[in-house]
């Protein structure tokens, strides 16, 4: 069996790697084709377009940034979608929201192409170590196909439902994930600014019900100031706007996450983007600053409630 693979980035390049090393053959494609070396130089092929990589593989694979460059892969100039073989699988793990995979699925299907979105959980170190959850939304079939292929790279899979289950469900996760880092950033500023130290909101915090697990990973890059992208803040606020989107198209009222969502707008105006998605403590904290404030001035008084 040969495998395609299209879009080498921080993810995709650990997961094809980790399909690589269970003796699947590769045929990769990425913009940028230093991205694709490490993999090359281990006997992966290089494919001068998505068309060219369709035409030799028998399971396709994409993990790129957002919608657009999905359906640029697909249905544009060179793309994917009308060179496949017929039945030819195409698994798209890709972060993209639920109506777009319903409407990518329905490209496929006009092709006779069997198409599965399967975003995933889990970051750099994660993907590297072959432990990233897969939320599938497929036919049960088209599912057990791959289950193989996806075990090279996770360590469980969650059949969702149908098409566009998958997505909806990574939406829900991503979603509790930025409010959840926003939130936290947030009150930890509101701590220093009281005079705790930020070592001690850590070790009061972390491990207490009212924070959620994930933030223990975070504590590192917040203490060291180093945002080294694990999952870059720019995609974090994508993938919270296409929740929002999501929200719209559904007809469901979202209001802390577009408040959310358009913090994390700021932080990437403020040169933060590139930086991992726990950077909006960084950002948070430095546009707080508390210690400007006066501390002998008194209070502002509270407003009296009207009788």
């Amino acid at each position: 069996m040969k495998i395609g693979f299209i879009g080498l980035g921080i993810m995709g390049s650990r997961m094809a790697a980790n399909l690589q090393k269970h003796g699947y053959p590769l045929v990769v494609f990425n913009r940028t084709r230093t991205k694709a070396q490490p993999l090359l130089d281990k006997g992966a092929c290089f494919a001068e377009s998505p068309a060219k990589l369709a035409e030799q593989v028998d399971v396709l694979f994409t993990m790129l940034a957002h919608p657009d460059a999905v359906e640029q892969a697909a249905l544009g100039r060179n793309g994917f979608l009308s060179h496949l073989k017929p039945n030819t699988l195409w698994i798209d793990c890709s972060s993209v929201n639920p109506s777009f995979s319903k409407k990518m699925a329905a490209a496929a299907a006009a092709r006779q192409i069997r198409f599965v979105d399967a975003p995933v959980t889990g970051s750099a170190p994660v993907a590297a170590e072959a432990k990233l959850i897969f939320w599938v939304g497929a036919d049960m079939a088209d599912l057990e196909r791959i289950r193989p292929l996806l075990l090279c790279m996770g360590s469980k899979i969650v059949h969702t439902g149908g098409h566009g289950m998958g997505t909806s469900m990574k939406m829900v996760i991503n979603l509790l994930l930025g409010t959840g880092m926003a939130a936290f950033a947030e009150a930890m500023a509101l701590g220093e600014g009281l005079g705790l130290s930020s070592k001690m909101l850590f070790d009061s915090l972390l491990g207490t019900p009212v924070v959620a697990p994930f933030l223990a990973a975070k504590r590192d890059k917040i203490d060291k100031g180093n945002y080294e992208a694990e999952f870059p803040l720019r995609w974090m606020q994508k993938d919270m706007h296409l929740a929002a989107v999501s929200a719209y198209e559904s007809g469901v009222a979202m209001p802390l996450t577009n408040a959310a969502k358009e913090l994390y707008r700021l932080a990437m105006r403020e040169g933060h983007a590139s930086q991992d998605f726990s950077a909006i403590y960084d950002y948070l904290s430095n546009n707080h600053d508390f210690a400007t404030i006066d501390q002998k001035s008194p209070a502002p008084a509270m407003a009296q409630q009207a009788n």
